[in-house]
């Protein structure tokens, strides 16, 4: 609760602030049902009250404002307090409820401000439904949480000016009433300690469980085809019912938090009236404002408790989320020295050494990509194809050696400004369900239809397109799936293309696509060539054919080839070195 106070100091100043006067104001109202019940009674043909002293204190005080204690005035004066109280406590609620809304949304945006910053390497290692989990029920557990803390100095303070009132009217009779606080305290420590095990053991299991089904949901459809949708239930039902048993935990602890409240509080005040009447032989008017005082104090602390216990249940969920924006901002990228990219002349690796799970992948690799043509990357998996790719794009940092562009080292750039020069084609064609235009322009305010619609025509995907009933506008399902395979890539290439970049990345852009779709990509790239600088990854003699320079990557060295291999099956024959500006073999 501390972490959120000082977060936000101004709308803690006036909650308290509102809380506080309100808490008087009250108590101004409280006060003056006593005077007001001992008039009613002088004013009866009953014998008169003799005035209790805080009464006469009261009542001088209203007489130095000038106001006459008389029946109306006591009326008017509560009726007054309370109207006042609800006022400062709507402004207090409602600036607790618009901090509770902040909280979510900071803490949001901060997960998602740290983990976008961080570095790929840590990136891929988190799986997505445990960020998704953080960003959804974390943050929302972690705002209820901040409510509940909110609420319990509220009702605190409500309940130390009942106690202020009631003291003024039995100093013992309060004391009494606050060993019945204490315990309360102790019956239901216990019961807190429970639901604080439940709310940890929520957070742990809800995030393991929605990581998982996450990764099922992204797979569900080979499952389905084998019939095996099944094993989604047998792998997911052990974390569900421990979190079912958490959940069980959590309410029987706040139901016997309640029962307990409730029997403690009809014994305390039943006792105070007894001791009350039977043993001080106080007034039956001051015995009734006593106990209406010392029941809403006793009230209010259960009030307290039953906060403090929710309180404790969404704790753990906002220092999950903590640990993990912590995290994240341990491992943020370098985001280079700032200057200016510019890619007029080419890419070149000079002498790169680069480790991956404990193995040399590059050992002094040194290539070049020329500006304005097209580079294939070849070889065989794991030989460092995306590794490479990557370093390109700086998502990876070379341990040794440099990445030039146009000459100047890639950690001495903007590294922003470098990938916003970047358009990349990945492997997996995942679309959004949305619109061609929003899968194209991704929500850029700076992109807008007519963009959109350029990129699909340079993607070659506009006769397609513009064929569709609803045209740019229309739906393409789950993960695109209202389109063929061939189109789905036209549109992906259109997302890369839609800000004019300087350099496209293609990874595998034809690997899954039939002939006649991966012949329309082709002349696509066909077109682009010259205007962009084109590096791609391929195992398609295609594509390798069109290149105009091919590196072959094995072992962590780098050798130059010509458009690699002709002819299919067994009838491929390699074919010598291009005559290009020598790169050196790595190693």
């Amino acid at each position: 609760m501390q972490h959120f106070l000082r977060a936000y100091p101004r709308r803690t100043l006036l909650m308290l602030l509102a809380l506080l006067v309100s808490g008087v104001a009250e108590g101004i109202g409280l006060s003056a049902l006593l005077p007001l019940l001992n008039l009613a009674v002088n004013n009866s043909n009953s014998a008169p009250v003799s005035q209790h002293p805080f009464e006469q204190q009261l009542s001088a005080f209203m007489t130095g404002l000038g106001i006459h204690p008389g029946v109306g005035a006591m009326l008017a004066l509560i009726v007054v307090a309370l109207t006042l109280k609800n006022l400062l406590l709507l402004l207090a609620h409602r600036e607790v409820g618009y901090t509770a809304a902040h909280v979510a949304t900071d803490l949001r945006l901060q997960l998602l401000r740290n983990v976008m910053e961080s570095r790929w390497a840590y990136f891929i290692g988190q799986p997505v439904g445990r960020i998704g989990n953080a960003m959804a029920t974390e943050a929302q557990r972690a705002s209820q949480a901040f409510l509940s803390g909110a609420l319990m100095i509220t009702f605190a303070l409500q309940t130390l000016v009942y106690a202020g009132v009631a003291f003024a009217l039995s100093w013992r009779a309060t004391l009494l009433g606050l060993l019945a606080g204490l315990l309360l305290v102790v019956a239901a420590n216990s019961l807190l300690r429970m639901a604080r095990r439940a709310g940890g053991s929520q957070t742990l299991l809800l995030a393991s469980l929605i990581a998982r089904l996450t990764d099922m949901l992204q797979s569900v459809k080979p499952l389905k085809a084998m019939a095996r949708e099944v094993e989604i239930d047998g792998v997911l039902r052990l974390e569900t019912e421990q979190l079912n048993r958490a959940l069980q935990r959590q309410v029987l602890g706040t139901a016997a938090l309640g029962a307990v409240q409730e029997t403690l509080l009809a014994a305390t005040i039943a006792a105070g009236m007894y001791v009350a009447l039977a043993h001080y032989a106080m007034p039956f008017t001051t015995v009734l404002v006593l106990v209406l005082v010392l029941g809403r104090m006793l009230r209010q602390f259960s009030k307290v408790q039953r906060e403090y216990q929710k309180l404790s249940i969404g704790e753990s969920a906002f220092w999950s989320l903590q640990r993990t924006i912590a995290q994240a901002r341990a491992h943020a990228e370098r985001p280079g020295s700032g200057l200016a990219p510019t890619l007029g002349r080419g890419i070149r690796f000079d002498a790169v050494h680069f480790d991956h799970a404990g193995r040399h992948l590059f050992n002094g690799l040194s290539i070049e990509i020329p500006a304005r043509a097209l580079t294939t990357l070849i070889g065989p998996s794991g030989a460092g194809k995306t590794t490479l790719v990557d370093l390109v794009a700086g998502l990876l940092e070379a341990s040794a050696g440099r990445v030039l562009i146009d000459g100047q080292d890639i950690r001495e750039l903007d590294l922003r400004a470098w990938r916003r020069m970047i358009g990349y084609v990945p492997q997996e064609t995942r679309l959004l369900h949305d619109s061609i235009l929003h899968n194209v322009t991704l929500g850029d305010p700076a992109l807008d239809a007519a963009d959109a619609e350029r990129a699909l025509r340079e993607a070659g995907a506009w006769p397609f397109v513009a064929a569709l009933p609803r045209g740019m506008h229309t739906p393409v399902g789950e993960q695109g799936a209202k389109l063929s395979g061939g189109q789905r890539q036209r549109i992906v290439i259109a997302r890369a293309l839609a800000h004019r970049p300087a350099l496209l990345i293609l990874d595998e852009a034809t690997s899954a696509l039939d002939p006649d779709s991966e012949a329309a990509v082709l002349d696509t790239i066909h077109t682009l060539r010259g205007r962009l600088t084109l590096l791609a990854i391929t195992h398609q003699s295609a594509m390798v054919a069109a290149a105009d320079r091919v590196y072959r990557l094995e072992q962590g060295r780098a050798v130059a080839v010509r458009p690699a291999f002709r002819g299919s099956g067994s009838d491929t024959r390699r074919v010598s070195p291009l005559s290009l500006p020598a790169p050196r073999p790595a190693g």
